[in-house]
C-alpha cells in the first residue's frame, strides 16, 4: 500500500503505486493514477482524469487536473497527463484539457515548475524545461524541449515556443518564439540566441555558429520570413552536422500562422 498520511483523503478507486507517498490534508480523486517513486506533499488536490508518471515530486498546495477555465467546458472527461521525473513546486495549477483542444493537457519528462506556475487547458509541454516562479500559460500553448521561462513570463493562448528558447523575467509573449531565440520585454522582442544553454547541452561550436547564422537570417539581414526560411535551408548543404538544427528551425517557421507571426526584433521587423 502507498504511504498515505492519516489526514489525506484518497478515493479507493485511485491507482497509486505502492511506493507513492501522500502528505497531510491532500485530496486525490477516483480517476487519478500516480506512478512509482512519486511523492505528493501536503494540502494538494489532484482530481479529474489525471495520470502522473514515475518519480515526480509534487509540493504543497498544488492543484492538478481541475476543470479547465473555459466557458465551453461541459464536464467532458478530458485529461491531464504528466510524464516522469518532474518537480512541481508550491501552488502550481495544471488544468485538464478541453474537447475542442484535443482533450488533454500534456507534460513531458524532467521538467522543473517553480512556485505559482499555471498551465491552462490543452497546453503541451516538452521535456527538460524550466518554468521560473509565476510563469503563466494561457490555453493551447505548445512549449518545446529545453525551454526556459523567466519569472513572471506570461504567454498568450495558441502560441508556440520552440526548443531551446529562453524568456527573460517579466516577458509578455504575443507571438511565436522560434527555437534557440532569447527574448525580453512587454511585448517580447528577440535579443540573441541562447548560446550558453546550447553549450551546456553539448552543442559543438559549429552547431552554435549555425544557430547564430539562422538568427542573423531572421533578424539582421532585412529578409522577409519566407526569404529567411529559404536562406536557413541552404545552411546545411555544406555542413551536414547542422542538418537537424536547420530542419527544426525550418519546420517551426513553416508552422507560423500569418495572424500570429514570430517575436520581432526591435532592430528589424520580420513579416
Amino acid at each position: 500500500m502507498a504511504t498515505i498520511h492519516s489526514t489525506a483523503l484518497v478515493d479507493p478507486a485511485a491507482q497509486l503505486d505502492p511506493s507513492v507517498t501522500v502528505g497531510p490534508y491532500t485530496i486525490i480523486g477516483p480517476n487519478v493514477v500516480i506512478g512509482a517513486g512519486s511523492t505528493v506533499g501536503s494540502h494538494c488536490t489532484i482530481e479529474g482524469h489525471t495520470t502522473i508518471g514515475q518519480n515526480n515530486h509534487i509540493h504543497s498546495y498544488s492543484s492538478l487536473g481541475a476543470a479547465p477555465q473555459d466557458k465551453k467546458y461541459a464536464g467532458e472527461p478530458t485529461r491531464l497527463v504528466i510524464g516522469n521525473g518532474n518537480t512541481i513546486r508550491e501552488f502550481c495549477t495544471f488544468n485538464a484539457g478541453t474537447v475542442n483542444g484535443g482533450g488533454v493537457t500534456q507534460v513531458g519528462d524532467d521538467n522543473l515548475f517553480m512556485a505559482y506556475v499555471h498551465l491552462a487547458h490543452d497546453c503541451q509541454i516538452g521535456s527538460h524545461t524550466i518554468f521560473a516562479n509565476n510563469s503563466q500559460l494561457a490555453g493551447h500553448v505548445v512549449v518545446g524541449d529545453w525551454v526556459i521561462l523567466g519569472g513572471f513570463t506570461v504567454v498568450r493562448q495558441f502560441l508556440r515556443l520552440g526548443a531551446h528558447s529562453f524568456t527573460a523575467m517579466c516577458t509578455l509573449l504575443f507571438a511565436d518564439l522560434p527555437p534557440y531565440v532569447t527574448c525580453q520585454g512587454q511585448p517580447a522582442s528577440a535579443r540573441t540566441v541562447n548560446a550558453e544553454g546550447l553549450r551546456r547541452r553539448g552543442y559543438s561550436p559549429a552547431r552554435i555558429a549555425a544557430v547564430r547564422a539562422m538568427h542573423k537570417a531572421l533578424y539582421r539581414e532585412n529578409l522577409t520570413l519566407e526569404a529567411a526560411k529559404e536562406r536557413i535551408l541552404q545552411m546545411a548543404k555544406d555542413k551536414p552536422e547542422v542538418q537537424a538544427d536547420v530542419d527544426m528551425m525550418h519546420d517551426f517557421l513553416s508552422g507560423v500562422s500569418p495572424k500570429v507571426g514570430i517575436v520581432r526584433s526591435r532592430r528589424r521587423s520580420v513579416d
